[in-house]
């Protein structure tokens, strides 16, 4: 799943457009690099998201979209 919808979609980011704003302006990064938009995330890699002096950072479980937004909660976990 692309990193912009796998971040709306888990609920990180409460917009697609804004997920992409954040990876256009280098504030996400994926297993410590910079990513794009576009890049496909894994099980297994750690997303670093960066809002002024707040850093959230959290380990990918599961990329498939869920049905309730109970679920989203499930698709990763804080590190």
């Amino acid at each position: 799943m692309r990193l912009d919808k796998y971040l709306k979609e888990s609920r990180i980011i409460k917009r697609r457009t804004i997920a992409n704003e954040a990876c256009d302006a280098g504030r996400i990064t994926v297993n410590d690099k910079v990513a794009k938009a576009s890049l496909e995330v894994k099980p297994g890699d750690i997303i670093v998201v960066t809002f002024g002096n707040k850093e959230t950072k959290v380990k990918v479980l599961d990329t498939k979209a869920p049905l309730h937004k109970e679920d989203a909660e499930k698709m990763f976990e804080y590190v």
